[in-house]
């Protein structure tokens, strides 16, 4: 992969990966093959992030098959990972993080509506996928569904696993 960088083949099975949820590792090998400066992992950290944009999620090992240079660490993450992707978080757990990250930036509003949001539950793992139920699904913007996701890996890890979130309207009469 360093000496082509990212191919479109290394795109499309990374986006298969990440579309059936499933943990994902970037492994670059024959890392020892390369001539280092300084900043020259950053640079292709950076690089391969950004053409791998929707894995950010996705930790980064650099390797070399050949010596066996970190290959016991790759070990070590694919477990890591793995155990993410299963983590179940019970629903208590998970709505007081909803509330903080609502108290630190408030739902959006549209028109004078504002989005309500009543709770959440952890609805399967692999990848871990939660049910947000609201007053308006309509309120929810994806950037929000993002920052939400964003404080859920901040406060559980989820390193190495996509994050899905389920919206689901609940009236208030039902409540």
């Amino acid at each position: 992969m360093l000496q082509n960088g990212v191919t479109d083949q290394d795109t499309k099975i990374a986006g298969e990966a990440h579309e059936a949820g499933k943990g994902v590792i970037i492994v670059v090998n024959k890392w020892d093959a390369i001539e280092k400066e300084t900043g020259t992992l950053e640079n292709y950290k950076k690089d391969i992030y950004e053409k791998l944009k929707y894995l950010s999620y996705a930790p980064m090992l650099f390797i070399s098959a050949k010596t066996g240079q970190r290959v016991d660490k790759l070990f070590e993450l694919i477990q890591k990972v793995a155990k993410q992707n299963a983590m179940r978080i019970s629903t208590s757990i998970l709505n007081q993080t909803i509330n903080e990250a609502i108290a630190l930036v408030q739902p959006p509003t549209d028109k004078g509506k504002r989005l309500k949001i009543y709770y959440g539950t952890q609805a399967s793992t692999k990848p871990p996928t939660f049910i947000i139920f609201v007053n308006n699904k309509e309120l929810f913007h994806f950037s929000y569904e993002r920052y939400l996701v964003n404080q859920i890996r901040k406060e559980f890890g989820l390193e190495g696993t996509p994050v899905r979130i389920i919206i689901r309207e609940k009236n208030e009469k039902e409540l």
